[in-house]
C-alpha cells in the first residue's frame, strides 16, 4: 500500500523583511522587524505537513546549492525526518533565495527572487521508482526554469516529470507562482492532463483562462467558479481548487462544486501573510492523503492558512491540525464575497 508525500520543486530561503509601507522609487521606508526561513513551493509544503503533524513518510526532491544556505536546507529536513534522498547539491548555482518585502499594516508581500539552484532542476533529478509515496506535488510551474521549457513537440519538462510520476502510480498535485507574464498560456497547459489536483489563486487562474476572477478589485466568486472549470476542461483530471484570502472554491472533473470560507482573523494576530498558499495547501494534501471528503480538506486548509499568518515567516505559525481546525470554531468565517 502507497503511503506518503513525495513533494518536489522549489526549496528557498527566505530572508523576510517587515515594512511600514512600500516605497516609491527612490524612497526610504522602515525595516520594523527582520526574519530568515524556510521558502518555496516545496520546502513551504514539507514544513507545514510536519507542522501540521501528519503521520505518514515525507521524501523531498530538488537541487541546492553546495553552499550554506543549502546545508541548513538539508539539516531542518533532516530534522523534520523528511527523507531528503533526492535533496541534491550543486556547485554550479548557489541555493535559491529570496527577499521578502511584508507590509505591516496589510501583510501584503513583494519578492525578490534569486532563482539560483532551482532553475537547474531538471527531469533527470526525479527517481519514482524508489518511492511509495501515495502523492507526489510539483510546484512551483512558472518558477522551475528547466522544467518550464519545452521540446519540440510543445511538451514541458514539468509535464513529463507529472507523466512519469501517474504511470509510476502517484496521485499528482502541482501548485503556480503568481508571475505577471504572458508564458501561463504556453507552459501551464501541457502539464494539466497529468495532474489530478491543481491549486492556483485568483491571479493566476484569471492569467491562465483569460476569465476576470475580480471586479474592481474585489473578488468575484462566479468569475472563480467559471475559471476554476475552464481549467478542468483544459485537462486536469480530479479537482481544481482556487483560493483567495476570502476563501476557496473547487471544481471536480465530474462537475461538482464546493465553497469554504476563509477564517476571520482578527487583525491583531496577523504579522504576515507569506506562505499561507503553501500553509493551505498542505492542510489540503494531508487530508486528501488520509481520504478525507474535499469539504474538510478545504477546511483544514483554510485552518492550516489562518494559523500560518500568527508569524512572518512562511511556517512558523503553523498549528498542530487538531488546534489549526479549533481557531474555526473560535475564530468563525469570512462573509462569503458576492458573485457578480
Amino acid at each position: 500500500m502507497r503511503q506518503g508525500i513525495l513533494v518536489g520543486g522549489n526549496f528557498i530561503i527566505d530572508h523576510v523583511k517587515i515594512i511600514d509601507t512600500y516605497p516609491e522609487q527612490e524612497k526610504l521606508v522602515n525595516i520594523l522587524a527582520e526574519y530568515s526561513s524556510n521558502g518555496g513551493s516545496a520546502y513551504n509544503l514539507l514544513k507545514g505537513l510536519c507542522k501540521l503533524g501528519v503521520r505518514f513518510p515525507l521524501e523531498a526532491v530538488g537541487l541546492l546549492g553546495d553552499d550554506e544556505r543549502g546545508c541548513q536546507i538539508i539539516e531542518e529536513c533532516s530534522s523534520l525526518r523528511i527523507d531528503t534522498q533526492q535533496l541534491r547539491q550543486t556547485d554550479a548555482a548557489a541555493t535559491s533565495y529570496t527577499d521578502v518585502m511584508s507590509v505591516h499594516s496589510t501583510g501584503k508581500r513583494t519578492f525578490f527572487h534569486q532563482r539560483g539552484a532551482n532553475a537547474l532542476l531538471d527531469k533527470a533529478h526525479f527517481n519514482f521508482t524508489t518511492s511509495r509515496a501515495r502523492i507526489f506535488h510539483l510546484g512551483y510551474l512558472l518558477l522551475l526554469d528547466q522544467l518550464d521549457l519545452a521540446d519540440h513537440n510543445g511538451v514541458t519538462g514539468a509535464a513529463h516529470v507529472l507523466k512519469a510520476a501517474s504511470e509510476a502510480g502517484f496521485l499528482t498535485s502541482a501548485d503556480i507562482v503568481s508571475e505577471n507574464s504572458d508564458r501561463f498560456a504556453s507552459i501551464v497547459p501541457p502539464a494539466l492532463p497529468y495532474i489530478d489536483y491543481l491549486f492556483v489563486n485568483e491571479f493566476e487562474a484569471g492569467m491562465l483562462t483569460g476569465i476576470a476572477t475580480t471586479t474592481a478589485g474585489a473578488i468575484n466568486v462566479s468569475g472563480c467558479f467559471q475559471a476554476a472549470s475552464r481549467i478542468i476542461e483544459m485537462g486536469v483530471r480530479q479537482w481544481v481548487i482556487l483560493h483567495f484570502p476570502e476563501g476557496v472554491v473547487a471544481v471536480s472533473a465530474s462537475g461538482e462544486q464546493l465553497f469554504q470560507p476563509g477564517l476571520r482573523v482578527p487583525a491583531d494576530r496577523i504579522a504576515g501573510a507569506v506562505g499561507a498558499g503553501d500553509a493551505f495547501a498542505a492542510g489540503v494534501l494531508m487530508g486528501l492523503h488520509d481520504e478525507t471528503p474535499l469539504q474538510d480538506c478545504l477546511l483544514l486548509g483554510v485552518s492550516a492558512a489562518a494559523s500560518s499568518l500568527f508569524k512572518a515567516t512562511c511556517s512558523d505559525g503553523i498549528l498542530p491540525a487538531a488546534d489549526c481546525l479549533q481557531l474555526a470554531r473560535e475564530f468563525g468565517y469570512r462573509e462569503q464575497p458576492v458573485a457578480v
